[in-house]
């Protein structure tokens, strides 16, 4: 059931005219804030933040108001851009080798590029920072992104913050002047402009509101003074200052005469990183209860979708990639299964013929994904968490009532499907993650770094050590080069393990890097590590660079 503001049904009256939509498949802009949460609008009844360009998204359009996604970055993203279950597609976390998409996936950009659109991502892609992972051999024609997880984390620069950032324009490292959402919806612009005469595809993945939390005081100080928590006060600082490059990205869609003919979807990828108001839902990011994977779903199309629709079917990041591939025309005669399915009849006001289905969600640290282990299962109405809570979200959208004794027939069901679905994903291609590949000509040297690599003991603190699973592309000789986080406080020796290679060498204090030279190499799947022993301890770098001799 579809109900506009007033809370009428909404009418046929703007029904859909196949031959009136437009001379020209319609354009596509999703913009995917990073850590906002269903209470960070106004739209959502917000007590202290005003959203007015965000909101005017879902006022102007059609508002999904069970939408869910996954509970942390990477697997919502994945899933977004191609239309399956993370699981399907390697990534199952956010870092540690685990965010990583197999090159094979076929993404919106690849389906739309296909198709004629030009296509560009400005922001964060976090799906892999490395050939042949990234957003350039995933159909982006123009990529300007910030790498890992977002700026400032371990693959970026040491110092790299939110203000004149270092990115990665189509692959090549560049320094920008501006804060890094002011110049991801600048560069986006201006590729609309440079492409208004094609079709084209827009992906705007802002890195805010993700920690770190830096944004202009001018942003931060009326939160503060109402009152608020710092962090929270700097998180709707930074999601004022993205509604703010809404506002202005609306007025250069209409200045050019574009918005009839743009899909233009706001969605957010989990739940608030912090505790704070959240529309009485609980939980928040990293868990499987409402506050964690329900999340705003906006779809303004003048052209299709009347104002002020609210449409409550149950609803998914799976779901987009059909929707738009319907929306645009595109036949998928190619590319792998996905699991979900188009809303188009939903937008059309066809929601007699749409049926229930059940959806799930998991996220938990850890290479391999574990039955029953911080995951959901839901329906329109009822909900199972970690294959024994049992919720009516009907009745109980904050799940506080846990009924499965009260309905039992429902929680042996949801319980069984939950297990059916584990063993599909799992079988697609099992866990083991997508290789970097080395020693081609689309990146030399390339550079590995803390957010890929993996093992017991890897991680972003300054002892972690780790291994990164590569592929060697051509064998031959190799120079290998290890960048350490702060010089060594004293002698000692570096180890280098590349797959059958094996090479040791002194090291002094105050090095700061090692460089293996000469490393004879075989092509195919090698397993790297740099271990350095200095002072008593051991060590791993910070970044290891691989470059064909």
């Amino acid at each position: 059931m579809q109900l506009n503001r007033r809370g009428f049904l909404a009418t046929p009256a703007l029904a859909l005219q196949t031959s009136k939509i437009s001379r020209r498949p319609p354009n596509v802009l999703i913009l995917i804030t990073d850590d906002q949460g269903y209470g960070d609008l106004s739209l959502h009844g917000n007590p202290h933040l005003k959203t007015p360009h965000l909101d005017s998204i879902g006022q102007q359009g059609a508002q999904f108001t069970q939408f869910q996604v996954c509970p942390v970055c990477s697997p919502t993203r994945a899933s977004l851009m191609t239309g399956r279950y993370n699981y399907r597609t390697g990534v199952v976390d956010t870092f540690l080798g685990r965010s990583m998409m197999y090159p094979d996936e076929v993404t919106m950009a690849e389906y739309l590029g296909k198709a004629g659109y030009r296509t560009g991502i400005f922001g964060k892609w976090h799906l892999g920072d490395n050939y042949p992972l990234r957003a350039i051999e995933h159909g982006f024609e123009e990529a300007l992104v910030c790498k890992g997880g977002g700026v400032g984390q371990p693959s970026d620069p040491p110092g790299n913050t939110y203000f004149d950032p270092i990115l990665h324009h189509n692959g090549k490292e560049e320094k920008y002047s501006g804060y890094c959402t002011d110049i991801f919806f600048r560069q986006a612009m201006a590729f609309i402009e440079k492409n208004r005469r094609n079709p084209w595809f827009v992906y705007l993945p802002t890195n805010a509101p993700h920690d770190p939390l830096q944004i202009e005081e001018k942003y931060v100080e009326p939160f503060r003074g109402k009152g608020l928590d710092e962090p929270t006060a700097k998180t709707y600082g930074m999601v004022a200052n993205i509604d703010e490059n809404v506002g202005r990205l609306i007025a250069k869609l209409r200045a050019m005469d574009l918005e009839q003919d743009t899909i233009l979807i706001y969605v957010t990828d989990n739940g608030p990183q912090r505790d704070r108001y959240n529309a009485g839902m609980r939980g928040r990011k990293g868990t499987v209860y409402q506050g964690g994977i329900r999340v705003p779903f906006f779809l303004r199309y003048p052209r299709l979708v009347q104002a002020d629709t609210k449409i409550d079917r149950s609803a998914a990041h799976i779901d987009v990639l059909p929707t738009i591939l319907e929306a645009c025309g595109v036949n998928k005669t190619t590319g792998p299964k996905m699991d979900g399915r188009s809303l188009m009849p939903l937008l059309r006001r066809e929601s007699a013929s749409w049926t229930d289905r059940t959806l799930f969600t998991q996220w938990h640290r850890g290479d391999v994904p574990e039955l029953f282990r911080s995951c959901a299962a839901r329906t329109q109405q009822y909900k199972m968490v970690n294959g024994k809570e049992l919720y009516d979200l009907s009745a109980d959208p904050a799940e506080k009532n846990e009924i499965s004794e009260e309905r039992p027939e429902i929680a042996a069901r949801l319980r069984k499907e939950t297990e059916a679905w584990y063993k599909d994903v799992s079988s697609t291609r099992g866990y083991a993650p997508p290789r970097i590949h080395v020693g081609t000509p689309h990146e030399s040297p390339t550079v590995l770094t803390r957010q890929d690599w993996r093992g017991e003991k890897a991680g972003w603190e300054p002892a972690s050590i780790g291994h990164w699973e590569v592929h060697v592309s051509k064998g031959g000789k190799y120079q290998v080069t290890a960048r350490l986080a702060r010089p060594l406080q004293a002698e000692g020796a570096a180890r280098l393990s590349f797959g059958k290679t094996e090479e040791r060498k002194a090291v002094t204090g105050g090095d700061s890097r090692c460089v293996f030279e000469g490393v004879t190499l075989e092509p195919g799947p090698a397993r790297v590590e740099v271990v350095l022993e200095s002072g008593g301890g051991l060590v791993g770098p910070l970044y290891l660079d691989v470059k064909k001799s």
